[in-house]
């Protein structure tokens, strides 16, 4: 019977992989994300252990994966550790396996929490770094880790990590290795491919955005950039900064889809609601974190998508949805 991890593979996702790897150190490492983890779940046997860190559950996709989850569950072992919120049609209990869903943690946190009596000190680190990277650094088993050690150290190592993985998107072998690096207990600081990287993309970030400034497009609160060369979230980010709107968005096509990732500062708005509302409507798929989510629809309706996002702007700020 093998083991498979199956994560996300950004910062979170990468740190949440390497402490199940930690305490599973035989196990295989596949990055997959929310829209293909259905089809991806076919590299396991249904009498394999699969452990899923920081994947959301695509609404468009669920009652395929509780199925799946079922089969595995039956035959093997399942564990589900994830941090989104989950669609509107589904309770945790109800998710077959082993779940572990907690909001306002990191998926890094969660794994951790479990996993933690076959985790040393040196790999703990690894959910401190993935907390850091998804803004989920204040939970008190966080700070309590983080009382451990030097955190000057620690937030120079996990900006390395972010900054070295934000445009590494499908460098799977990268990836896996720097997961086995954390899993081992070596910090980012310690591969001079990380440490390269990271200047490098911190170079390009400070070109980015003035690049973004000319090239953002706004429309009502909303602003966005499409076929950016740079990391989407912090594209999103910058887009919504430099034009001073609500929310921006940052995508990319692909096979005639725009794959995107949306950023708001406003405390108010709950874009993984929103999205999970209309994405649907439009052919695609949304969700995420409030204020840090996700989405994709066909090309063709990514002027739709704006324009349904402003109206559930202007929903919330006048006090509905």
């Amino acid at each position: 019977m093998a083991v498979w991890i199956f994560a996300h593979g950004d910062g979170d996702g990468v740190c949440a992989g390497a402490l199940a790897l930690a305490a599973n150190p035989d196990a295989h490492v596949f990055f997959t994300h929310p829209f293909g983890l259905l089809g991806d779940l076919n590299q396991a046997r249904d009498r394999d252990t699969v452990i899923i860190c920081d994947i959301a559950l695509s609404e468009t996709h669920l009652e395929g994966l509780i199925e799946r989850f079922s089969r595995i569950e039956e035959a093997g072992l399942l564990y589900y550790f994830d941090h989104h919120p989950l669609p509107d049609s589904v309770q945790a209990e109800e998710i077959p396996g082993i779940v572990h869903h907690r909001l306002g943690a990191s998926a890094s946190e969660i794994v951790y929490s479990y996993f933690k009596d076959r985790i040393d000190a040196l790999q703990s680190r690894a959910a401190i770094y993935g907390a850091i990277s998804d803004y989920a650094d204040n939970t008190p088993t966080i700070r309590g880790l983080l009382r451990m050690w030097d955190k000057r150290t620690i937030y120079l190592d996990t900006g390395i990590l972010v900054q070295a993985l934000s445009d590494q998107k499908r460098e799977y072998n990268l990836k896996r290795s720097v997961v086995s690096e954390l899993a081992a207990g070596e910090p980012p600081s310690s591969d001079d491919r990380l440490v390269e990287l990271a200047i490098q993309q911190t170079r390009r970030e400070e070109e980015a955005i003035q690049e973004i400034e000319e090239r953002v497009e706004v429309e009502g609160r909303v602003s966005y950039v499409l076929d950016f060369p740079f990391s989407l979230g912090k594209t999103a980010i910058y887009a919504r900064a430099l034009s001073g709107t609500l929310v921006g968005v940052a995508g990319e096509t692909r096979k005639g889809m725009i794959d995107m990732s949306l950023r708001t500062a406003e405390e108010r708005i709950d874009l993984n609601v929103i999205l999970r509302r209309i994405t649907p409507k439009l052919g695609g798929s949304g969700g995420g974190h409030p204020q840090a989510a996700g989405a994709r629809v066909p090309k063709e309706n990514f002027q739709a998508l704006i324009k349904e996002l402003n109206r559930g702007l202007e929903a919330v700020l006048n006090g509905g949805l």
